[in-house]
Parts: C-alpha cells; structure tokens; sequence
C-alpha cells in the first residue's frame, strides 16, 4: 500500500467518497457533492491534512485528519466500497500510526452510536469508548 497527501486537484474524488462516509453513516444531513467538493477544499486549506490510500495504482481510501490539544483527531476514514472486507481499513490505520501520524500520539475518532460496522471496526483495532454525546433535537 502506498500513499500520498491529497490536493485540490483530487477534491472530486474525495467529495464523491465523503458523500458515500455520509450515506453508509446515515448522516442527519447530506450534503451534494459540489458542497462537499468545497467543504474539502476549506478542509485542505485549514489545519486538516488529506492523504489517498493506493494499491496497485488505484485509490483504495483516504484519511482527514488534523492535529488537536490530545494528539490527532481522525475526522474522516474512508475505504472505498469495492474495496471493503479486505483489511484495507485495518492497512490504512497501520500506516497512519506507522508512518504519519507522530509516534505515541494519543489519536481520537467520533463515530455515530447507531454505525455499528464502525463501532466494530474502530473497536477490534484497539479503540475505546470515551465520550457520549447526547443531543435534544428541538
């Protein structure tokens, strides 16, 4: 697996990929790509950094992520569909903590209560429940 930081000139690949995050995590609210597009493109410019998931040439994944006041917090993972039940997923986390991420760095993901393939996966990799945030809608 090899990877490389993303740029502008992959935002139609990474919103068409957030938009799927967003359908597989049931989002509240779905965005449309183009918004998403420059959701990304403010993303990219800020504080978060972007990086594309290869093998054999093609883009597998990406992950959003930017440093915070714990250590790293994981924003977005994303394994392309077709690519899912590979251990894709569980590569890109190695290659985070591995190779990107700074050594022994606390790293923080959110993750909806009702995902649970996402709870699952985050879990069997070592993650721990350590906040719930509870909502009132109206």
């Amino acid at each position: 697996m090899r990877h490389r930081d993303a740029t502008n000139a992959d935002l139609d690949l990474l919103a068409g990929w957030n938009r799927h995050l967003n359908e597989d995590e049931r989002a509240e609210k779905l965005l449309g790509v183009e918004q998403l597009r420059e959701r990304m493109r403010g993303f990219l410019a800020g504080e978060y950094r972007a990086v594309i998931f290869e093998e054999a040439g093609a883009p597998v994944g990406y992950a959003l992520f930017r440093p915070d006041e714990n250590g790293i917090h994981l924003r977005q993972l994303f394994v392309d569909r077709a690519q899912r039940r590979r251990g894709v997923g569980r590569r890109i986390v190695e290659r985070l903590r591995a190779e990107i991420f700074p050594r022994d760095v606390r790293v923080t993901v959110e993750v909806l209560v009702h995902n649970d393939a996402a709870l699952a996966f985050w879990r069997a990799g070592g993650f721990v429940d350590h906040a719930l945030a509870l909502v009132r809608r109206s």
